[in-house]
C-alpha cells in the first residue's frame, strides 16, 4: 500500500469501478426495507435483493452485477447490539460490498478478481492472506494455486459451518471460500483461521451457488451456477487505513471528532465506547428515515425508537443535556452524503424525525435516570442484586426506556433485570389492548364503523363447525369510516359479514379462519376473523376483483389445510391439559393458550420446571391418546349444570347461558367453542418443543402436531446424523461419545487448574516487583490474563500475606468473562481506601459489577477482553479516592 492512505470514498469507488471495467453493471443499494420480502425486517446482507433471483422466481436483467448494499442488524441470531461500542468492530449499520455473477462466470474468475484487487490494486501483503475453502472443494483449492500467487500452504479446507452457504433448509447453496487477513504482529498459524481472533479477520466471502438442497437433504446440480461475494466495507477501510478499530477510520473519526468539540469530552475510556455508540447508531437512524421508515412503538420504527434512545442516553453519559443527534448530522451527510444520495434528499425528514424523537424522550428521560437511581440505591441498601420487572415496566411505560437500555444501565451498577416479572406486566397490557381494540379500529375499519354495526340488528349465524364452504349472502360492508351500506371494489381493504360463515371468528385461543368469498365475478380475500359482539363476525381482507355490497349472493370458502392444522392443534391442546392434570398434578390450571395452524402454546399454573422425564411422560400419554383414536364428540349444556359435573371450563372467559361441550372418550371434557377433529387419530404426530417460564407461578408448553411435527422431527433427525457424521459414529452412540468427550475436558480443565495454582507462587513474586506510588501508597495492578477465578482468589490470597502495606487489584479472563479481585492493608483501610469500591469501578468498565468489604473484594465482568482498560484505571480510581491529583501517579 502508498504511504498515503485511500480514504473510504476512494476505497468504495476502486471497488465499483474494477468490476465496472469487467463487465459488471453498477446497481445502486436496495433500500433497507424490501417490499417484497416483508419476512425481512431490515435488509441485512448484499443477497437480500437478490434472493428471488437465486430461487428462480425472476431473471435479472444483466448476469454481471456489483454494489454496496447498506445492511442494518438488531435482531435474531445476527444481533450485536450490546457489543456496539464496547469492542472496535460491531455495527448497528454497515455496507457491503459485492459482486455477483448470475449464471455467467464462475469460480476461477471470482478467486481471480479477488485476488487482483486485494493485492494489485489495493496492494495488500499476500504473505499476510490466507483463503478458504470447503473440504471436498477441489476446484477452488486448485483455482487458488493455479491461478493466484498466494502462498499454496495459505490455502485450507474447512467443513459445513465455515464454509458452506445455504439460504435455508432447502433450495440454492453451495460452497464458499473465503479470504482472511493476518493482522497480528509476528504472523499467524493455521490454527488461528476462523478461530475467532479480532486479529485475523474475514475479509471477503465468495459464495458459489451451485446445488439446489431437496427436502430430503439431498444436493442437486443447479442448470446455471452463480456468484454471491460479500465484503464488510468498514472492516476493508480500517485495513486500508492502517487502523486498528473501524471507529478509528474517516467513516467515523469526524462523528466523533463532532462529538467530542461539542461535549468537550475527550475520546477515551468510557466516554470513547458513549461517543462509538451514538455514532453507530446516528448511521443506522438516517439511513433508516430516508429509506422511509420512522420511529415508532411497532416493528420496524421500535427499532429504531430503542437505538436513537440508546443513543440519548449516551448522550447524557457526555454531559449531553439538549438534542445532539441533528448536529452530527451534517458531518455524516459529508462523510456518505456524496455517495447515497438519499442523506441529502431526506435531510429534513432525518433532522426532523431525529429532533422529533430526542425532543420527546428529552421529556422524561432525565425524571427516568433519576427513579433508576432511586431504585439503585435502595437496592444496593437492602444488598439485592436483581432490578424489579414493574420498576422496569415503569420505565418502559412512562418513561419510554426500552427494556434492553434498562437492562444496559443496570449492568453497569451489577444488576439484572427481572425480565421474567417484566415481560409478566408486558402480556397483561397486550392482553388489555387486544381486548379494547374489538371495540376499536381493525385495518382500515373504523371503530365508528364497527360500532354502528355493533348497535345495529344485522347479525351472522356460524355454521363452521358442519362445513367449510356455504352459499350465503352480504349484510353488511365496511371500508374506513363508511359502513355498514358500503361498496367493495377492487383494490380496496375492508370487512364483509354474512347472513351465514363457515368462518371461524378468533376466540378461546384459536385464532381466525382465512379463505376467500367469491360472487358474481367478484372475489374477497379473507385475512382474518374476528368476533365484536354475539352474532357480529366480521371478515377483514381485500378485494382482489370485481366488487361486492350488501345483498350480493356468494361463496364462503374456508382455507381448509390451514383449518385443517389449527383443528388438529386445539384438539392436540385439550390432549395436553389432560395429560399435565394425570401426569403432574390435578392442580394444574390453565393460565392461557394460542392454537395456530404452525404451532399450540399451553400456559398452566406450577411453582417449578418439570423435568425431562415428566415432559416424556406428557408427551407418552398424549401420543397414546392419539394413538387409541379415540371419538371426539360435541354437545351443548346449560352452563348452570356445569358446576360439580367433573367438566373443566376457564372461568375467565365469557361464557353464554348455553355452553359447548367438547368430550374426547370421557376422560377429558372441557367447555369450548372452538373447532375439533372427529378422532384423536386425525391429529397424527405430537411433539413438545420447549418447556419455560413466563411469569412467576406459571410454565408454558409449546408443541407441534401434524405435518409441522414431521418436520420439526424430522430437521432433528438431520442434525443427528450430521452430529454422527462428524464424529464419525452411529447415531445411538452420540451420548457414549459426548460424554467421554465432556469427561476429557473435565480432566484437561481440571490439569489446568492444578498447573494454574502451582504457577501462582511465580505470580505473587512478578507482582510485588510491579508495584506503582500514588502518593505515599504502594499500588499494584496487574492483568494476569487468563485464568480462572479460583487462580486469581489463589495469587492474591498469598499477596495479601505477603503485602505489609499496600493495595493490590489483579484481573483475569477466563472463558469470555472478566474477574477482578481487590485486597487493602488495614493501615489504608483506615485512611479510607476500600476495596469494594474499587472492584465495583473497574468491572463497570467490562460491563460488570461486584463488591465486598474494605479490606478484600471480588467481581466479575461480561467482558473479558476489556480486563487490561480496567486494570489500567486502578492506580486514578485509588488517587480519587485518597484525594490526590493524577500527578501523583508514579512507578517504583
Amino acid at each position: 500500500m502508498s504511504e498515503k492512505y485511500p480514504s473510504s470514498a476512494e476505497i468504495r469507488r476502486t471497488f465499483l469501478d474494477f468490476f465496472q471495467r469487467r463487465g459488471h453493471t453498477i446497481v445502486p443499494s436496495s433500500p433497507l426495507v424490501l417490499p417484497a420480502d416483508p419476512t425481512l425486517l431490515f435488509v441485512n446482507a448484499g443477497m437480500n435483493q437478490f434472493k428471488d433471483v437465486f430461487l428462480g422466481a425472476r431473471r435479472n436483467e444483466t448476469r454481471r452485477v456489483a454494489d454496496t448494499q447498506k445492511c442494518i442488524r438488531v435482531s435474531g441470531k445476527h444481533n450485536d447490539l450490546e457489543e456496539v461500542g464496547r469492542d472496535t468492530y460491531h455495527h448497528t449499520f454497515f455496507e457491503m460490498l459485492g459482486n455477483w455473477s448470475f449464471g455467467d462466470y464462475y469460480k476461477k474468475e471470482a478467486i481471480e478478481w479477488a485476488w487482483e484487487l486485494l493485492t494489485r490494486v489495493w496492494g495488500l501483503p499476500r504473505e499476510r492472506l490466507w483463503a478458504t475453502v470447503y473440504r471436498e472443494d477441489d476446484e477452488a483449492e486448485r483455482i487458488w494455486k493455479d491461478v493466484t500467487d498466494i502462498d499454496r500452504s495459505h490455502v485450507l479446507r474447512f467443513g459445513e459451518k465455515d464454509n458452506f452457504w445455504e439460504m435455508a433448509d432447502t433450495g440454492p447453496c453451495g460452497p464458499c471460500s473465503e479470504i482472511h487477513i493476518d493482522l497480528t504482529e509476528n504472523g499467524c498459524s493455521p490454527e488461528e483461521i476462523n478461530s475467532g481472533s479480532p486479529d485475523v479477520i474475514e475479509l471477503w466471502n465468495l459464495v458459489f451457488i451451485q446445488y439446489d438442497r431437496h427436502s430430503d437433504g439431498s444436493l442437486h446440480e443447479l442448470p446455471e451456477k452463480h456468484v454471491d461475494t460479500g465484503m464488510g466495507f468498514e472492516r476493508l477501510v480500517a485495513v486500508l487505513q492502517g487502523k486498528h478499530s473501524n471507529y478509528d477510520t474517516d467513516l467515523f473519526q469526524p462523528l466523533i471528532a463532532e462529538l467530542e468539540a461539542i461535549s468537550g469530552r475527550h475520546y477515551g475510556g468510557e466516554d470513547a465506547v458513549a461517543m462509538r455508540v451514538i455514532a453507530d447508531h446516528l448511521r443506522a437512524l438516517a439511513f433508516a428515515v430516508a429509506d422511509g421508515v420512522l420511529p415508532s412503538n411497532e416493528g420496524r420504527g421500535y427499532v429504531l425508537r430503542r437505538l436513537l434512545r440508546r443513543a440519548a442516553r449516551f448522550g447524557r453519559r457526555l454531559g449531553l443535556q439538549e438534542p445532539f443527534m441533528g448536529r452530527l448530522f451534517p458531518r455524516l451527510q459529508e462523510i456518505m452524503g456524496d455517495y447515497f444520495g438519499e442523506l441529502r434528499e431526506h435531510r429534513d425528514d432525518i433532522l426532523r424525525a431525529l429532533k422529533a424523537e430526542e425532543e420527546s424522550f428529552a421529556v422524561t428521560l432525565d425524571r427516568g435516570i433519576a427513579l433508576f437511581e432511586d431504585v439503585v440505591r435502595l437496592l444496593k441498601q437492602r444488598g439485592e442484586t436483581v432490578f424489579p420487572g414493574d420498576e422496569a415496566f415503569k420505565l418502559y411505560d412512562t418513561y419510554g426506556f426500552p427494556v434492553d437500555l434498562t437492562e444496559l444501565m443496570a449492568s453497569e451498577q451489577g444488576l439484572v433485570v427481572d425480565r421474567e416479572g417484566f415481560e409478566e406486566l408486558m402480556e397483561s397490557q397486550r392482553r388489555r389492548a387486544r381486548e379494547a381494540s374489538r371495540g376499536g379500529e381493525i385495518g382500515t375499519v373504523g371503530s365508528e364503523t364497527i360500532g354502528r354495526i355493533v348497535a345495529g340488528s344485522r347479525r351472522s349465524r356460524f355454521v363452521g363447525y358442519e362445513k367449510l364452504d356455504t352459499e350465503t349472502d352480504v349484510t353488511a360492508v365496511a371500508v374506513g369510516d363508511a359502513g355498514p351500506d358500503a361498496e367493495l371494489t377492487e383494490g380496496q381493504e375492508g370487512a364483509l359479514m354474512l347472513t351465514e360463515t363457515p368462518f371461524y371468528a378468533e376466540a378461546g385461543g384459536q385464532v381466525g379462519d382465512q379463505g376467500v368469498i367469491r360472487g358474481g365475478g367478484a372475489e374477497f380475500e379473507v385475512w382474518d376473523t374476528q368476533k365484536f359482539a354475539e352474532g357480529v363476525i366480521l371478515h377483514f381482507g381485500k378485494m382482489v376483483r370485481g366488487k361486492l355490497s350488501v345483498g350480493d349472493h356468494v361463496a364462503a370458502i374456508v382455507d381448509k389445510e390451514r383449518r385443517g392444522k389449527i383443528t388438529r392443534h386445539h384438539t392436540a391442546t385439550h390432549l395436553l391439559n389432560y395429560a399435565l392434570r394425570k401426569c403432574i398434578g390435578a392442580t394444574i390450571r390453565q393460565a392461557g393458550s394460542f392454537v395456530g395452524p404452525e404451532r399450540l402454546r399451553f400456559d398452566f399454573s406450577y411453582h417449578e420446571a418439570l423435568t425431562p422425564v415428566q415432559l416424556e411422560e406428557v408427551e407418552r400419554l398424549v401420543t397414546e391418546c392419539i394413538l387409541e383414536n379415540t371419538p371426539v364428540r360435541t354437545y351443548e349444556m346449560a352452563l348452570k349444570d356445569v358446576p360439580g359435573s367433573g367438566i373443566i371450563a376457564v372461568f375467565d372467559e365469557k361464557y353464554g347461558e348455553r355452553v359447548r361441550v367438547l368430550d374426547i372418550g370421557g376422560f377429558s371434557r372441557e367447555l369450548c367453542g372452538g373447532t375439533h377433529v372427529k378422532r384423536t387419530g386425525d391429529i397424527g404426530l405430537f411433539h413438545i418443543l420447549s418447556e419455560s417460564s413466563v411469569a412467576s407461578g406459571v410454565r408454558r408448553i409449546e408443541a407441534v402436531c401434524g405435518w409441522p411435527a414431521y418436520h420439526v422431527l424430522r430437521r432433528e433427525h438431520e442434525l443427528l446424523e450430521s452430529v454422527a457424521r462428524r464424529l464419525s459414529i452411529a447415531i445411538e452412540e452420540i451420548p457414549i461419545r459426548v460424554e467421554v468427550l465432556l469427561e476429557k475436558t473435565r480432566r484437561l480443565e481440571k490439569k489446568v487448574r492444578r498447573l494454574e495454582l502451582e504457577s501462582a507462587g511465580s505470580h505473587v513474586d512478578e507482582l510485588l516487583h510491579k508495584s506503582q506510588k500514588v502518593g505515599d501508597a504502594t499500588v499494584i495492578a496487574a492483568n494476569l490474563g487468563e485464568c480462572s477465578m479460583e487462580t486469581l482468589r489463589s495469587v492474591m490470597d498469598q499477596l495479601r500475606g505477603r503485602m505489609s502495606s499496600g493495595i493490590a487489584v489483579a484481573g483475569s479472563s477466563f472463558e469470555g468473562r472478566a474477574h477482578f479481585m481487590a485486597v487493602v492493608t488495614s493501615d489504608w483501610v483506615k485512611r479510607g481506601v476500600h476495596a469494594g469500591r474499587i472492584v465495583s469501578q473497574v468491572a463497570r468498565i467490562t460491563g460488570g459489577g461486584g463488591g465486598g468489604r474494605p479490606e478484600k473484594a471480588q467481581a466479575g465482568g461480561k467482558d473479558g477482553g476489556r480486563v487490561g482498560d480496567a486494570i489500567e484505571r486502578v492506580p486514578e480510581i485509588v488517587a480519587e479516592m485518597l484525594g490526590l491529583p493524577k500527578s501523583s501517579l508514579r512507578s517504583v
